[in-house]
C-alpha cells in the first residue's frame, strides 16, 4: 500500500497538477467538512472507474484512512491501477497537520 502524508499531500497538490484528491467519503460527510477536493463517495467511484486516467496520479482520502486503504486495495487488485495513494490519517491527518480550524464534528 502506498501512502502520502497530509503534509506531502498538500505540497504536491499545490505544485503537481497530474496528482488528484478524491474525498471518498459520503456526501453528507463531505458537505459538513472538506478541504475542497473532488468527492466520489467510494462505491460511486467503484461503480465509475472508468473515469479514472491511468496517467494521473490519486490520493483516496476518508475520515481515518480505513476506508481508502480498502478501496486503494481493489482498484490495484481488481481493476490494475498502480497509481493510487493513500492519504494516510485521512481528513483527521490533514486537520492535524494542515488546517487545525478545520470542523470535522
Amino acid at each position: 500500500m502506498n501512502t502520502i502524508c497530509p503534509k506531502e499531500c498538500k505540497r504536491r497538490t499545490n505544485n503537481n497538477a497530474n496528482i488528484e484528491v478524491i474525498d471518498i467519503r459520503e456526501t453528507f460527510e463531505y458537505e459538513f467538512s472538506n478541504i475542497g477536493c473532488k468527492n466520489i463517495p467510494m462505491q460511486t467511484l467503484l461503480d465509475n472507474v472508468k473515469d479514472l486516467n491511468n496517467d494521473k496520479t490519486y490520493v483516496l482520502m476518508c475520515k481515518t484512512g480505513q476506508r481508502a486503504e480498502a478501496l486503494a486495495n481493489l482498484l490495484k487488485c481488481e481493476k490494475g491501477f498502480s497509481n493510487i495513494l493513500v492519504m494516510t490519517d485521512g481528513i483527521t491527518g490533514w486537520q492535524q497537520k494542515n488546517d487545525p480550524s478545520l470542523i470535522l464534528e
